[in-house]
Formats: C-alpha cells, sequence, structure tokens
C-alpha cells in the first residue's frame, strides 16, 4: 500500500511515521524540510509533479491541512497533476458543507474527493486513529485497506455519503466540548473544597473502574503530573471555531443542544476572566491534541477562515 501525505504536521506527520511503521509506503509534502521523516524512510518533497511521479495508480492521497481556503488552494494547485480514479481524503476539520461542494466539484474530473474525518490527536495519528469516513462507493473501495490499516481497533467507519464523515465529526467535536467542560468543572469544585485533596490521586481512581473513567479523566491525571500548578497555565481556551458550526446548524434546525452550546459559552468566558475550569480543558487539549496554551493568533485566525460555504 501507498499513501501520499500533504501536510506533515503534528498529524500528518505522526500518521506518515505509522504508515512506515505498519509498511506502507509514505510520500510526503510539506512547506518545510522534515528531516527527521525522511531518515525514517519517509520521501518528502516540494513540487506537486515529483510527489505525485512517485505515488502509483490510483493515486491515494491524505491532506492533513487548516480548514478553510487552504484546503481548496491546494485543491487547486494539485488537481491538474492527477489522473481519473486517483483519490483525495481531506483528514482535517472541514466543514461538512464545504466537503459536500468539493466532492461534487472535483468528481465532475473523474477524481474522488472523501471526507476523512478524523479524532484521537497526535497519539491516534502515531499509533491508531479514528476515522469516520464519507464518499462514494467506489472512492471507499480504494482508499477503506489504508484507512483501516491506521485506524485502532473498531476505529474505522463509512458513514454515508459526502459530507457525512465531517458531519459526524463535527457532532463528535460537539460531544468533546461538552465533556471537556464537565470535567473543567469537576475540577473546579475539587480545587475549592474544604479537603486537602491529592487532585492527580482523584483522577488515578477515577480512571480506574469508575462510571467517568476515560481517556480525558487519564489526560486530566497526566496534566497535573506534568505541571507544578496550574496556576501557570494560562486560562485563555484557544479553538478554531468547529463547534460554533453545530451550534448554528442546532439553532438552524431547532435542535436543543443546551451542553454544547454552553460549552462553547464557558470557552468564551476563559478569555475574559481568570478560571481553573478553563486552564483544565487547556491542559487535557493539549494534551490529546497539541492545542496551543493561551493565545495563539494562528488559531485565532483560523477559526475566521475555516469555514467557506455558509449554514
Amino acid at each position: 500500500m501507498e499513501l501520499g501525505i500533504i501536510g506533515l504536521g503534528k498529524i500528518g506527520e505522526n500518521i506518515a511515521l505509522q504508515c512506515m511503521d505498519k509498511g506502507i509506503k509514505v510520500v510526503g509534502k510539506d512547506r518545510e524540510p522534515k528531516t527527521g521523516l525522511t531518515e525514517k524512510g519517509v520521501k518528502v518533497v516540494e513540487e506537486y509533479s515529483e510527489f505525485v511521479s512517485f505515488l502509483k495508480k490510483p493515486r491515494v492521497i491524505f491532506l492533513s491541512l487548516p480548514a478553510g481556503p487552504t484546503i481548496d488552494n491546494v485543491l487547486k494547485e494539485l488537481l491538474p497533476y492527477l489522473d481519473k480514479g486517483d483519490v483525495i481524503m481531506d483528514g482535517g476539520n472541514s466543514y461538512y458543507k464545504d466537503s459536500i461542494r468539493r466532492e461534487a466539484e472535483i468528481s465532475k474530473q473523474g477524481i474522488h474527493f472523501v471526507d476523512c474525518g478524523t479524532s484521537g490527536g497526535v497519539a491516534g495519528a502515531r499509533c491508531g486513529a479514528c476515522f469516520m469516513i464519507g464518499g462514494k462507493p467506489e472512492a471507499i473501495k480504494i482508499c477503506e485497506p489504508i484507512l483501516k490499516a491506521l485506524a485502532a481497533e473498531g476505529g474505522y467507519l463509512h458513514t454515508g455519503t459526502p459530507g457525512s464523515g465531517h458531519f459526524v465529526k463535527l457532532v463528535h467535536n460537539g460531544i468533546e466540548f461538552g465533556m471537556l467542560q464537565a470535567i473543567g468543572e469537576g475540577f473546579e469544585l475539587l480545587c475549592r473544597s474544604d479537603f486537602d485533596l491529592d487532585l492527580p490521586s482523584v483522577f488515578h481512581v477515577w480512571s480506574n473502574g469508575s462510571v467517568i473513567r476515560g481517556w480525558l479523566v487519564e489526560l486530566m491525571e497526566k496534566g497535573l503530573r506534568n505541571f507544578d500548578s496550574l496556576g501557570e497555565v494560562p486560562d485563555y481556551v484557544e479553538d478554531t471555531g468547529e463547534v460554533n458550526w453545530l451550534v448554528e446548524e442546532a439553532i438552524e434546525k431547532e435542535i436543543p443542544v443546551s451542553i454544547i452550546t454552553q460549552s462553547v459559552i464557558e470557552l468564551f468566558r476563559s478569555r475574559n476572566k481568570h478560571s481553573n475550569s478553563s486552564r483544565a480543558v487547556a491542559v487535557m487539549r493539549h494534551s490529546f491534541g497539541g492545542h496551543p496554551l493561551g493565545k495563539d493568533e494562528y488559531v485565532a485566525k483560523e477559526r475566521k477562515i475555516s469555514r467557506i460555504d455558509p449554514i
């Protein structure tokens, strides 16, 4: 099997490394040299002509790029080098209606486009991700073997028609926000209790046999042990805005999503007042996705431009 990866950041790089572990040939393209990947056998190139020349037809290409105009710009540059039957997978957090539009446009050229909702953060990309795939059956048939090889056990699903993969991932992100907020609020209660609690140990015991055990609780324990004090963590929680789209979608369809909506509001609140719950959410997001601690101009800009199509 072979996979082309455009965008060798935190996720793309680790997917490439996982491919190498599993005997999947990788050709990568990035704006910057990736010496570490090259040393491990990944072919990294700068030009699209060279990129496609190293991949057998039908080519399977994974985009690990920020949502928004970057995707459209890369597609415009890449498509002239592809052939009918090739598959492009958007593995980022694109708005699902953008993905529906892109698939309709690209398929006219005989090239497949798959919206590949990807979860699991950096660790998942490296060791086994969760893939939610939207696309036509003929496209899925080509790329499915690679995605199944890179997925965690049980972590692959063809969700249905184009756009469905990114829609399911969008709902996933909304649920994630609600869970993060609940853990953060619980942490605030623990911090302000009348007891002298060993907080890392509390999250450790919750990770073993409790009803709320799970990866996020484990990450909270890890974060508490990695920082001498959460007071050193900025309480400004940054994000790229995808869950805002979900709330707008819910309002448009008159679907009550009070917890998800409130989690977005609380994220906004983190930008205006000091809060241990915000610090807790920031630590967990940093742990699973490498999200920034505190303000980040690049992410703030991405929040404004990452969706092309309106609701």
